[in-house]
């Protein structure tokens, strides 16, 4: 089976698109699954995220749609023939925007639909008519029911990052939108894991798969370092920023758990001098785009986000990744890291870990086949520095010869001139004195003006003052 897209029976114009782009040799997934699809077989294709799914499915079929390739300006002779389904905004327009650039030297017709955005410029890019349509589930349902997208000559439906779909909820709009497709048809799915679900999935809307799995389901990259540090919930952003320090690390991503502790560290870390944007679920579209575009323009040093990040963003070159917070879902994990390392490149993966996180270091373990080793981290400003005062006014040079670290409990030698303690505060000599009692026994002066008790009660206490009674007792 070849390995370089030279030797791939690719037309001329996907071939030269490819080439254009720098494309020499292929990943596994790719060698193994353009041959597949290229004959119109089912694909159940799973690899490990990063190793260029996106062409594994796009090239073949944008080779199969050549035959419908025509110049026409009607709307009528461009109908949608392929759909991919993504199940984020930001992985369907990076999506969208690789497949353009492999059809660049094609009359074929490429868009993309997500929510968050205006429907009417999307509409009218429908209107002029597409073959390739890329969309997320809940926006394309709403141009069907506006009747703007009309999908009944459709030939190749690609259900990218499946699973990621499912997680979220899509299999009821799934379910929906292949009801409208017509049954003749090649379904491609493509997952970075396969699951239970995923494999029902296939088994429901998949004729005769044939399955590639280029990894072990749930692996990750060997070329990613991986290190888990234990930190204390109120040290973690000090701990990130000694890592990213001491490492000269110049662009990372940073995963939490929640859009609001994501806005949190964003803030905190722009305020201390680092570039720093945040990127979440509860940004506007425009906003998650404009923070993607100064990320990978180098623009952003660290760019803080939520699972929303997670899955299949491809962003060239990206030497880190921290799990600020240990994913609630394991599997995420892998995803996480597969945004560093890409493409055989090497990456670095840090996940902090507290004491609260000890079930979700168990479901990794267990999802990894392996131990975590869990290391310690040591702060550089806990670390005396300099010159140290050993509390009694006396200062040496650290690493002094001779000298113990702690110079308390070192013999002390001749006092020098610089160890010099002031006089001590003149004494009150009163204070000195033991207590004495008085030398004569005089009554005291308010005993000797007291009055004599007269019966029961004293005569110091005044009596009640008499009120008349406004009603006499029967």
């Amino acid at each position: 089976m070849t390995s370089s897209f030279s030797n791939l029976s690719l037309a001329e114009p996907l071939a030269r698109a490819v080439a254009e782009m720098g494309y020499e040799s292929m990943t596994p997934i790719q060698a193994q699954a353009i041959p597949v699809v290229l004959t119109g077989q089912d694909v159940m294709g799973a690899a490990q995220t990063g190793t260029g799914k996106t062409a594994a499915f796009s090239l073949p079929l944008l080779q199969r749609l050549l035959k419908h390739e025509n110049s026409s300006t009607s709307p009528a002779r461009h109908p949608v023939r392929a759909l991919v389904l993504l199940p984020t905004r930001e992985l369907a327009d990076q999506v969208a925007q690789q497949i353009k650039m492999y059809a660049k030297h094609t009359n074929l017709r490429s868009a993309v639909v997500f929510g968050g955005m205006d429907m009417k410029p999307q509409t009218l890019e429908l209107k002029k008519g597409v073959e390739v349509l890329v969309a997320t589930p809940g926006r394309l349902l709403d141009h069907i029911e506006a009747k703007n997208a009309v999908l009944n000559q459709v030939e190749y439906v690609v259900l990218d990052e499946a699973d990621r779909m499912l997680d979220i909820g899509f299999l009821p709009d799934l379910q929906r939108i292949l009801s409208y497709l017509p049954k003749q048809r090649t379904t491609l799915l493509f997952s970075a894991t396969f699951s239970p679900e995923i494999k029902r999935l296939a088994n429901s809307y998949l004729k005769d798969p044939i399955t590639i799995e280029v990894a072990r389901p749930n692996e990750t990259a060997s070329t990613v370092e991986q290190h888990f540090y234990s930190v204390g919930d109120d040290d973690k952003r000090r701990a990130l920023k000694q890592i990213v320090r001491q490492r000269g690390i110049t662009q990372a991503f940073v995963f939490v758990n929640s859009k609001l502790g994501c806005a949190r560290l964003a803030r905190s870390l722009e305020r201390e001098g680092i570039k720093t944007n945040a990127l979440h679920g509860d940004k506007s579209q425009d906003e998650r785009l404009k923070a993607l575009a100064a990320f990978k323009a180098g623009e952003v040093q660290l760019l803080v986000c939520t699972d929303v990040a997670a899955r299949g963003l491809d962003i060239k070159d990206v030497p880190a990744v921290f799990n600020f917070d240990l994913p609630f879902n394991a599997e995420d994990y892998v995803h996480r890291i597969g945004r560093t390392g890409r493409a055989g490149a090497s990456g670095l993966a840090v996940t902090f870990v507290s004491k609260s996180d000890g079930r979700l270091v168990a479901d990794l373990e267990k999802l990894l086949k392996k131990k975590l080793e869990i290391e310690a981290v040591e702060f550089e400003e806990d670390r005396p520095r300099g010159r140290i005062n050993d509390g009694r006014r006396h200062w040496r040079d650290e690493g002094e010869v001779g000298d113990p670290r702690d110079v308390l409990d070192a013999p002390r030698g001749p006092r020098g001139p610089r160890d010099v303690r002031p006089a001590p505060a003149p004494r009150d000599p009163f204070f000195d004195q033991p207590y004495q009692p008085p030398a004569n026994d005089a009554t005291p002066t308010w005993e000797a003006s007291a009055k004599p008790a007269g019966g029961r009660v004293s005569a110091n206490i005044k009596p009640k003052r008499k009120v008349a009674a406004l009603f006499k007792a029967g």
